[in-house]
Order: structure tokens, then C-alpha cells, then sequence
């Protein structure tokens, strides 16, 4: 349960054939902790394992924020922010949990870091219009090892990806629809029923035959998706390097501070 309140940090939702799925820690920004890991991980399993869920909508608590990525303070208490069974599923438990099912994300404020990296992860995107979107990793000595240093520069042009991720500096939902990065921008007041009309429209469809669409799209091979494999090795051996330095160290802790990082390259 979440600290403030008694009341789970994923919230789930049957809509029809549509699972509605919230992440609801506003007051962390619905930042991952180990429970949002492991709820929205088993909410992923059950709409894959279950025939009656067709789609899935994932949105967060609030207007002011989707998801502010990795929960900062349960890191520096020693939590870890992975599903407690399923560590595979990686960040979020959704990173390298290959769904058959349609993942719609319904972004309701700020998406960076690994919220960035969820929307990324989902099939496709419905934003309200103060929606950002943003990997701001590098500007705390860190690096987007959720795979948004591999899937971003796969969903935009690469210099318009490099740009982002190198200068850290997040864009509007109005620019992520121009790049075509996100499907939809609407006033905040119409996000969800938009998404939910989506979601509507595909789960319409024959189920077998819209997942089938979506693992040869995605080249999804019994639960696995083989052209990842090779950048999630990359990946792994750049994040220990990067999340073991000093710098790694100095960027959340300046920032804690209200000042400029000092970096040092070690």
C-alpha cells in the first residue's frame, strides 16, 4: 500500500473488453515503486492470459502527472523498484513483458524518464494537451536504461531522438504529435474517454486476429522479442557502467541539494 493512504498504487478497471489500468500515487507523481512494478505487471499478465480483455488503457492518477519515472526515495531507502516475482518484466513490469493484447497509454500530464519510457513501451498514445514528454536522465548522471535509449531513436527520426536524449530537454504533446511519436492530442477533459473510445474501436475487432497483427508487427516470438535482444545486452552493460559511477551518485544528490552537478566523469 502507498504511504499516505490504504489503498493499492495500481488501480484496475473492466470496461466491456477494455481494462482500464491507473496508476494512482499523485502524491508521488505516480512514480514506480516496487507495487506499481509488480500490480501493473500482474494487471499485463491478466489481460494476455484472459480472452474477455481485449485492450488495455493505461493512465495516471491526476492531471499533473502520467508518471514521473523511478521513484527517487524508494532507491535511496534500498527498495527495489522491480516486480517482486516476475523481475524479467523489467521496470514497470510492462519493459520486457511482450503482450499479445493492444497497449494504449492515456498520458495526463508529464511523461518523463520511465514514464517517458512506459508510453514508449505501449502500442499507441492518446495525450492531453499540457502532455511532455522527455528523458531527462543525462542532466542527473544517469542514463534512460528502461529502453528508452533504444526505443526512442526507433519511434523518431534519430536526430530529432539524439537531440532529447543528449540535451535531456523534454517536448509538447502538440511537437510529439507533429514527430508522430503520439496518436492523439486532446483538452484534458475529453483524455480518457478518447483513449477509452480507441480502445473501443480496436477491441471491436477480431481479438485473435488484432494479435496477431501486433507480434508480427512487433516480431513478438513466444512471449520474447528477438530484435531487442541484442540492445538490451548493450543497454545492461551501459547502465552498470553509467549507474556506478560518481557522477551517477552526484547528479540526484545535487539535485536534492537545489544545486548545480559538479561532474567528473568517473
Amino acid at each position: 500500500m502507498t504511504s499516505t493512504e490504504n489503498r493499492p498504487a495500481v488501480r484496475t478497471e473492466r470496461r466491456d473488453h477494455v481494462l482500464l489500468v491507473t496508476l494512482d500515487r499523485p502524491e508521488a507523481r505516480n512514480a514506480v515503486n516496487g507495487e506499481v512494478s509488480t500490480l501493473l505487471g500482474n494487471a499485463l499478465h491478466e489481460a494476455d492470459t484472459d480472452p474477455e480483455i481485449r485492450v488495455v488503457v493505461i493512465t495516471g492518477a491526476g492531471e499533473r502527472s502520467f508518471c514521473a519515472g523511478a521513484d527517487l526515495k524508494a532507491i535511496s531507502r534500498g527498495e527495489d523498484i522491480f516486480p517482486a516475482e516476475n523481475r524479467q518484466w523489467g521496470f514497470a513490469g510492462m519493459m520486457q513483458q511482450y503482450v499479445s493484447v493492444p497497449v494504449i497509454a492515456a498520458v495526463n500530464g508529464t511523461a518523463l524518464g520511465g514514464g517517458c519510457e512506459i508510453a514508449l513501451a505501449c502500442d499507441l498514445v492518446v495525450a492531453a494537451d499540457h502532455a511532455v514528454f522527455g528523458l531527462p536522465e543525462v542532466r542527473r548522471g544517469l542514463i534512460a536504461a528502461a529502453g528508452g535509449a533504444f526505443r526512442l531513436p526507433a519511434q523518431l527520426p534519430h536526430r530529432v531522438a539524439m537531440e532529447m536524449m543528449l540535451t535531456g530537454e523534454p517536448i509538447t504533446a502538440g511537437r510529439a504529435l507533429d514527430l508522430h511519436l503520439i496518436n492523439r492530442v486532446v483538452p484534458a477533459d475529453r483524455l480518457l474517454d478518447t483513449a477509452l473510445e480507441l480502445a473501443g474501436t480496436i477491441a471491436a475487432n477480431a481479438p485473435l486476429a488484432v494479435q496477431g497483427t501486433k507480434r508480427v508487427a512487433l516480431g513478438i516470438t513466444d512471449g520474447g522479442r528477438p530484435a531487442e535482444v541484442d540492445q538490451w545486452r548493450v543497454n545492461d552493460t551501459e547502465m552498470i557502467t553509467v549507474m556506478t559511477s560518481e557522477d551517477a551518485a552526484e547528479g540526484p544528490r545535487a539535485f536534492a541539494e537545489k544545486r548545480a552537478p559538479v561532474w567528473k566523469a568517473r
